[in-house]
């Protein structure tokens, strides 16, 4: 009779690790795509200053992200996560009361500087709670919050507006903002740092390994001289700069230039978030079992065609194909990346290595909506930035099919 294995921590981890970026991502950044239609009219915000609000919550995050490694060894990341959700939830309710761009933009800010201090360090959880074979799916589910969070707010932020015509986006600011303490709460209680503090190994862990876990390099400063990081950060930027101009732009687009109900196109914000919860686990295990790069590329082919088609501005099933496809792969290349970092760096230098490429993609963030935001404005039209996306993640493929195989087996 078949022996049943013994279920492992690490799972729970998993599970926490999605709620936490269901909190921080899911909530502290998509819920802006459905809140900003109707935050806009009510302050009168322009498609600059949208993409404005937008850049300088990558601003923190960014900002977060470079001192994630830092913040991790002098906190923890059990307690930083928390401390960092607690700053989203709060941030994010005090938006409710903003009365102009300048306020909305420096509480997100504070955001963003949460939700960096706290997804860096939930990802970087992966390396050290699960082998090398088994990484690409454990991110690959802790993603899924960030779909989870496109789920609730795509039907939540209409039906408030539907109640509440008028400040409907206030209401939804400060329930979202709830939910997040909530979570940081749930997150301080279940999360560990390591498998250690709680007598275990990683999962995927053979006996022979429990004395050589920490993998063959060891001090957490060298990764800053791993020109491999570097090179991966440049491919996670491509994917930072692109996907974020879909996320952030794709609902005003469709209200704005397509003359879409706000709660038609919240449905089909819904479905990308309902589609996303296959993103992480399916092409995260597809990166475990095919390797990293041909997970990579097969992720950034399907989103190139995504934005070739929203561009093209083709009505009826090449909407819905463009919006399938990007729900299908939406959080893929996170997961793979925290996978990656893994596999090159080893599980001590990972929280470091990941917290550099999310600094990097950080940076693609920024410049992201911001770019697009006024080429929208300048061409009266967000056809010329889904282009632009287009040819940026054609880039990434090409990066990606030079990037050089790792030397850890960690």
């Amino acid at each position: 009779m078949k022996k049943y294995r013994k279920f492992h921590y690490g799972w729970i981890i998993v599970l926490t690790g999605c709620l936490g970026v269901f909190a921080c991502i899911g909530l502290g950044r998509f819920a802006l795509g459905m809140l900003l239609p109707s935050m806009g009219e009510a302050l009168q915000l322009s498609y600059s200053e949208m993409g404005f609000i937008s850049t300088i919550n990558f601003g923190g995050y960014l900002f977060a992200a470079l001192l994630s490694g830092f913040l991790v060894s002098r906190f923890g990341a059990r307690r930083l996560i928390f401390l960092a959700l607690v700053l989203v939830g709060v941030s994010m309710s005090l938006i409710s009361t903003a009365n102009g761009v300048l306020t909305v933009a420096i509480l997100y800010m504070l955001t963003g500087i949460g939700s960096g201090a706290s997804n860096v360090p939930i990802m970087g959880l992966v390396s050290s709670w699960f082998k090398k074979q088994k990484r690409g799916r454990a991110a690959g589910f802790i993603v899924i919050g960030s779909g989870l969070g496109l789920l609730l707010s795509g039907k939540l932020i209409p039906f408030l507006n539907s109640i509440n015509p008028t400040d409907g986006w206030r209401a939804g600011w400060l329930v979202l903002g709830m939910v997040v303490v909530v979570i940081a709460v749930v997150c301080v209680i279940l999360l560990r740092d390591r498998p250690e503090d709680l007598g275990l190994q990683p999962l995927g862990a053979k006996p022979e390994d429990k004395n050589h876990q920490k993998g063959p390099l060891q001090k957490d400063k060298t990764v800053f001289k791993e020109l491999v990081i570097y090179h991966i950060g440049v491919i996670y930027f491509l994917f930072g700069f692109t996907y974020v101009i879909y996320a952030t732009f794709i609902v005003t687009c469709l209200v704005k230039e397509w003359g879409m109900p706000e709660a038609v196109a919240g449905n089909l914000w819904s479905w990308i978030g309902l589609l996303s919860l296959l993103s992480g686990p399916l092409f995260g295990t597809l990166s475990d079992r095919a390797g990293r790069k041909a997970g990579i590329i097969t992720v950034f082919s399907i989103q190139m065609v995504s934005y070739l088609l929203i561009a093209s501005r083709i009505p009826g099933v090449f909407l819905y194909l463009s919006i399938g496809l990007y729900g299908i792969v939406a959080w893929s290349i996170p997961s793979i990346m925290a996978a990656v970092v893994g596999d090159y760096v080893g599980s001590v230098r990972a929280s470091s290595a990941f917290g550099i490429i999310t600094f990097i993609f950080g940076l693609g963030q920024i410049t992201g909506p911001a770019v697009a935001g006024v080429l929208a404005e300048k061409t009266n039209s967000f056809s010329s930035s889904f282009y632009m996306a287009a040819v940026a993640v054609a880039l990434a493929i090409l990066l990606t099919a030079i990037l050089q195989k790792p030397r850890t087996s960690g």
